[in-house]
């Protein structure tokens, strides 16, 4: 069963920055579009940001454009998503997957933003 790993949440001062990564256990990982997903306490799942196969397009949502970067290294099987001024809106689960969704979800990673 393919499993995704999300890492790198934490407790974090507004303005602060945070590097989340995810890793896959799936060889077709480099044939997928990725992304960023996140789940705030009592809100429904929203898109963050998305980025294509081969790490040359990349898509963002209004509320984290300019301060969030997804990348990914398709020989690690990994995606990243670099966080920066980050807000206490931005506090959620954090979550990655294929664009659209593929696999089953993972546990996320945690990221809490105190003002």
């Amino acid at each position: 069963q393919v499993q995704l790993v999300e890492s790198g949440g934490g407790l974090v001062q507004a303005g602060g920055s945070l590097r989340l990564s995810c890793a896959a256990s799936d060889s077709i990982f480099s044939l997928k579009r990725m992304a960023w997903y996140r789940q705030a306490p009592g809100k429904e799942r929203e898109l963050v940001a998305t980025i294509n196969t081969i790490g040359t397009i990349r898509t963002s949502a209004d509320s984290v454009r300019g301060r969030f970067t997804i990348s990914r290294d398709n020989a690690k099987n990994t995606v990243y998503l670099q966080m920066n001024s980050l807000k206490p809106e931005d506090t959620a689960d954090y979550f990655c997957n294929a664009y659209p969704t593929f696999w089953a979800w993972g546990p996320g990673t945690q990221v809490t933003v105190s003002s």
